[in-house]
């Protein structure tokens, strides 16, 4: 895959789309069980992500300055995450379920000049944010409205403590306020395709979390994955079709932040989202009443849906393509799928390091119990412990290409791990797998 020298994520998802049909579609809706349904065009956000980064430039906030980010799914995520990378900086997302004290960490660790959060969380992650060495900014969201001023405006008008002072108390700010208050702006950051973009962090179930830096043509790197594991509708040759993708995650994980913000925002298509209690009976009801056409989750909501409602194809008619990742699909799920609604389950696999990069796709026979094969333009071999090729049918660990667009740039603060995984021109993913002569992998 040949990347361009200048290119910028946030640009792609939003300004890109200026002065073409998809300027007034709906880039984004919301579904939030309190705060109602919420959402945004692709000119709208472009402007509101603008406005945000320009905000972080009048804040003092430079290129490369990390923005840490605590929200549930709601509109202001893709206005910071997106609006982070148009001013150079970069966004670092983070689940809302995370405890003060795993934010502090997050915070020192990636050296966060800003952390957006809400109202409601800031009460109890305010204690933890002495010990935040590098925190000059928080800025709140009034979750439920992203264009409506609100009613503080001092909190805008503090001013940001010096870097030199120790532990100093950051500057309070509205986003909604920060916002309104630009009247222009400055264009995009030049960023380069190889310049860093996003850092996410891994779960840390067996250590601390550790960070992974993604460059701006992450985002082409993920191109593979629209052609071969999503049906986007306006790839097909001569098709102008418009899609929307309903998904059931968080933001805050990397297999969301692609599949249901950078991917389909990228080709100009809807995506949707929930935020509150979730349980089987939602999202049959939300395909329909948004017209989804695209299904994403994880094999467990598939399974919840086929043993907990009795929703089937007639119900979800503008529904033709669903998508799985993050843990095994068992073949009763995908089989009882078939028979409900008519359809197949295309499963997927990835990691942090290189988002999703194998996969099952449409004009290829599904077998069951196979994650599929590498998605064209991904370069993946099976490896023995001497990093050669491992023959057909014997096991192997999975090795991504170093060139690979998709893959990280480095772990954060890391250089011997990063250097670990990283070998004669391979990215050594630690994951184990056979491939058999047809080219499925197992």
């Amino acid at each position: 895959m040949i990347t361009p020298l200048l290119f910028n994520i946030g640009v792609a998802c939003t300004d890109a789309h200026l002065g073409t049909p998809a300027a007034d579609r709906i880039a984004m809706i919301v579904e939030d069980a309190d705060c109602g349904t919420s959402q945004v065009t692709f000119a709208e956000l472009a402007e509101l992500t603008s406005r945000f980064a320009q905000a972080l430039r009048d804040l003092g906030i430079d290129a490369g300055e990390r923005v840490l980010i605590r929200l549930p799914n709601c509109l202001a995520y893709p206005i910071v995450f997106l609006g982070a990378m148009k001013r150079g900086a970069i966004p670092v997302p983070s689940s809302n379920m995370l405890t003060a004290e795993e934010v502090g960490y997050l915070l020192n660790d990636a050296g966060a000049s800003v952390l957006v959060t809400d109202r409601r969380s800031w009460e109890f992650l305010a204690g933890q944010m002495g010990n935040a060495r590098e925190l000059r900014h928080v800025i709140l969201v009034e979750l439920g409205s992203h264009k409506r001023a609100l009613s503080d405006p001092s909190l805008t008008s503090q001013t940001a403590p010096s870097r030199s002072e120790p532990n100093p108390s950051p500057a309070m700010h509205d986003l909604n306020a920060l916002l309104a208050d630009i009247d222009s702006w400055d264009p995009p950051h030049p960023t380069r395709a190889d310049d860093p973009a996003y850092l996410v962090y891994t779960s840390g179930t067996t250590a601390f979390p550790k960070g992974v830096l993604h460059a701006h043509r992450a985002l082409l790197g993920r191109r593979p994955a629209m052609e071969a594991w999503f049906d986007f509708q306006s790839l097909r040759e001569g098709s102008h079709g418009d899609d929307r993708v309903l998904h059931s995650g968080k933001f805050n994980w990397t297999y969301v932040l692609g599949t249901a913000m950078m991917d389909p925002l990228y080709l100009g298509q809807t995506a949707i989202v929930y935020e509150g209690k979730a349980d089987a009976t939602r999202w049959m009801p939300l395909v329909a009443k948004h017209h989804a056409t695209i299904f994403i989750g994880v094999p467990t909501i598939y399974r919840q849906i086929l043993q907990k409602t009795d929703f089937d194809a007639v119900d979800v008619p503008t529904l033709r393509h669903c998508m799985c990742a993050g843990e095994h699909l068992s073949d009763d799920v995908l089989a009882g799928w078939r028979e409900r609604f008519g359809q197949d389950i295309y499963e997927a696999i990835g990691m942090s390091e290189c988002s999703y990069y194998m996969s099952q796709r449409k004009g290829v026979p599904i077998r069951a119990g196979s994650v599929g094969m590498p998605q064209p333009g991904h370069v993946v071999k099976l490896l023995d412990a001497d990093l050669n090729e491992v023959a057909v049918g014997e096991e192997g660990m999975i090795a991504i290409g170093e060139d690979d667009p998709g893959l990280f740039l480095r772990y954060w603060n890391q250089p011997e791990e990063t250097a670990r995984v990283r070998q004669a021109g391979w990215f050594l993913t630690g994951d184990y797998a056979h491939r058999d002569a047809d080219g499925y992998f197992w």
